[in-house]
């Protein structure tokens, strides 16, 4: 009888942690912003700091051999800053509110042109710099 073996599964997977971005100078906005973010994407079923979690989530699915890593993103430079600032922007008052009852969407508009306004701001601070962490893993298990 031949033995047919199956192929490893293989899985990468990189995401950002919210929860562990930084910048500089503080910003009130910001603090909104990323307190904002955090729980409409935990109230929409995602999990904003999900960089530090990998980890655990490949050991709950019952990987065995996983590499745990991390990098950085680093926007400092006039070019990075604008790009970043006005990528954070755009997507900020391009969320949908539609269907949200009409008092949670009239506060939530306003919410958002904020951290717009505020991700704009910073974007313009020659002395601007932000950092975004990301949690990586690369996992194997045997089929």
């Amino acid at each position: 009888m031949k033995r047919v073996t199956r192929p490893a599964g293989f899985v990468a997977v990189r995401d950002a942690d919210y929860g562990a971005m930084t910048w500089y100078p503080a910003s009130a906005g910001l603090d909104a912003w990323l307190e904002l973010y955090r729980r409409v994407a935990r109230a929409s079923g995602g999990e904003p700091d999900a960089g530090r979690r990998l980890k655990a989530w490949a050991l709950a699915a019952g990987f065995t051999d996983i590499s745990a890593t991390s990098s950085t993103w680093t926007f400092t430079t006039a070019e990075e800053r604008a790009w970043w600032s006005g990528l954070w922007a755009d997507r900020t008052v391009a969320s949908s509110t539609r269907s949200w009852p009409p008092a949670a969407a009239t506060r939530a508009e306003d919410e958002l042109a904020a951290a717009a306004t505020a991700w704009r701001d910073w974007g313009k601070r020659p002395e601007g710099w932000f950092g975004v962490l990301h949690g990586e893993i690369l996992c194997r298990k045997e089929a």
